[in-house]
C-alpha cells in the first residue's frame, strides 16, 4: 500500500495538474494513464508476480550455479585427466628413450660380435689358405723329388747301360740272388 500512496504523489505531482481543468475526470488522458497503471500493478501484486519473477530468477541463478559448479567439476576432471595424459606420455617417451638406448646397446653388442665373428673367420680363412699352400708346396716338392728319382735312375740305367756288359752283368744277377738268399733265410 505504501507503494501506491507514493505511485500517486509522484504521479499527482506531474504538470498536467498545473494544467487547466479537473485531473480527476474520465476524459483527462494521464488520469486514464494513471488509473490504469495503478490497476495493472494492483493486478501484478494480487497475483504475485513479483514472487513468482522472483522465484523464476532464483531457479535461474540456481540453475546458472549448478551448471557452473558442474562445469568447474567437469574442469577438474579435464586438468586431471590432461595431467594424467601428460604424465602417461612422459612415461612413454621415457620408455621410448631406454628402447633406443637398449637398442643402441644391443647394436653395438651386435656389431662386436660381428666384428669378433669377422676376425675369425679371416683367421680360419688364412690357415685354411696356409694348409692349402703347404699342401700345394708338398705335393710340388713330391713331384719335383719323384721327377728327379724318375730322371736320375733313367740316367743311371743310361749309363749303366753303356758301361756294363754281358759277363758284369751276369756278375750282378749272381750277386743279387746271393744277398736274397741271405736276407730271406
Amino acid at each position: 500500500m505504501r507503494n501506491l500512496t507514493a505511485l500517486a504523489l509522484i504521479f499527482g505531482a506531474s504538470p498536467a495538474l498545473a494544467a487547466s481543468g479537473p485531473f480527476f475526470s474520465l476524459g483527462n488522458t494521464d488520469f486514464v494513464v494513471l488509473v490504469a497503471f495503478i490497476l495493472f500493478i494492483g493486478v501484478l501484486l494480487y497475483f504475485k508476480v513479483p514472487t513468482l519473477v522472483g522465484g523464476m530468477l532464483d531457479k535461474r541463478a540456481e540453475g546458472i550455479k549448478s551448471e557452473l559448479d558442474e562445469a568447474r567439476a567437469l574442469r577438474e576432471e579435464a586438468q586431471t585427466i590432461l595431467a594424467s595424459y601428460e604424465r602417461k606420455q612422459k612415461e612413454a617417451q621415457d620408455q621410448v628413450q631406454r628402447i633406443v638406448a637398449t637398442a643402441r646397446d644391443e647394436a653395438a653388442r651386435a656389431a662386436e660380435e660381428a666384428k669378433a665373428d669377422l676376425e675369425k673367420s679371416i683367421a680360419r680363412r688364412i690357415a685354411a689358405a696356409e694348409d692349402q699352400i703347404a699342401s700345394a708346396e708338398a705335393g710340388a716338392v713330391k713331384d719335383v723329388r719323384d721327377r728327379a728319382i724318375s730322371i736320375a735312375v733313367a740316367a743311371a740305367k743310361e749309363v749303366m747301360a753303356k758301361q756294363m756288359t754281358a759277363a758284369s752283368g751276369a756278375k750282378l744277377i749272381d750277386d743279387a740272388i746271393t744277398q736274397i738268399e741271405t736276407k730271406l733265410h
